[in-house]
């Protein structure tokens, strides 16, 4: 970042965006940490991660008057959990519950929201989880921002480094293998399209909370393929 990037970060309006996640073994935290770095790139963007963890739930209830303090004041929460059995996790659902007030109070109402999701399988039935967190941020009465990215991997130069190579755009999908730890957590493709989906997110929120003029940015096939082609020809 260069010294005038810093002083228009200075003079940017602030937008509060939190990313909330539960992660099991490391390797959704990995998929928030590269999203929350991509929000960042937004001058102005103040960004949070917060992680759910275990030991927070206490018969069967979560609760973090901290984290629910923040989540209020923050403009735009982008939600992610590992997707197990088929579903949102445990941990992440007792959290999930906890929102009762905000959802009574209307306190989220008009936020923007954003959700991701990592499972072992390429498929894992992931976009139930997505589904789940869509329809949770309906009845608080958020705005839902999807990935824009068109799909990777979907044809013979493709790969597993491709952008959106899972071709998700209800939210951001990863997939890491069981018997990996979270240094290699999803792939280099995947952690791309975390960050840029972050950086959407946090823009669409400058916009929507401050009136920042938002160009939109549009990509042919051609050059979401030479996006992904450039990932693969950089050193891991």
């Amino acid at each position: 970042m260069t010294g005038k990037d810093i002083d228009r970060a200075h003079e940017a309006p602030m937008v509060t965006m939190t990313v909330v996640c539960h992660s099991m073994h490391g390797h959704t935290r990995v998929l928030a940490e590269h999203l929350a770095d991509g929000a960042r790139l937004v001058p102005g963007a103040q960004v949070h991660l917060v992680e759910i963890r275990p030991e927070e739930v206490i018969a069967g209830r979560w609760h973090d008057a901290e984290v629910l303090a923040l989540l209020d004041r923050s403009d735009a929460i982008v939600f992610g959990c590992p997707t197990l059995m088929g579903s949102v996790s445990a941990v992440f659902k007792a959290f999930m519950e906890a929102a009762l007030t905000p959802y009574k109070t209307r306190a989220w109402q008009d936020k923007l929201a954003g959700g991701f999701t990592m499972s072992a399988s390429q498929s894992g039935d992931k976009l139930v989880v997505l589904e789940q967190l869509v329809v949770f941020a309906a009845q608080l009465g958020m705005q839902w921002i999807g990935v824009s990215d068109l799909p990777g991997n979907n044809w013979t130069g493709g790969s597993r480094d491709d952008v959106n190579r899972l071709g998700s755009w209800l939210g951001l999908m990863s997939q890491s293998h069981s018997d990996q730890g979270p240094e290699h957590a999803g792939s280099r493709g995947d952690r791309v399209t975390a960050a840029r989906y972050g950086e959407r997110i946090a823009r669409l929120a400058q916009r929507w909370v401050n009136g920042v003029p938002y160009e939109t940015p549009r990509m042919t096939p051609e050059e979401s393929r030479a996006l992904s082609d450039s990932i693969r020809k950089t050193p891991a």
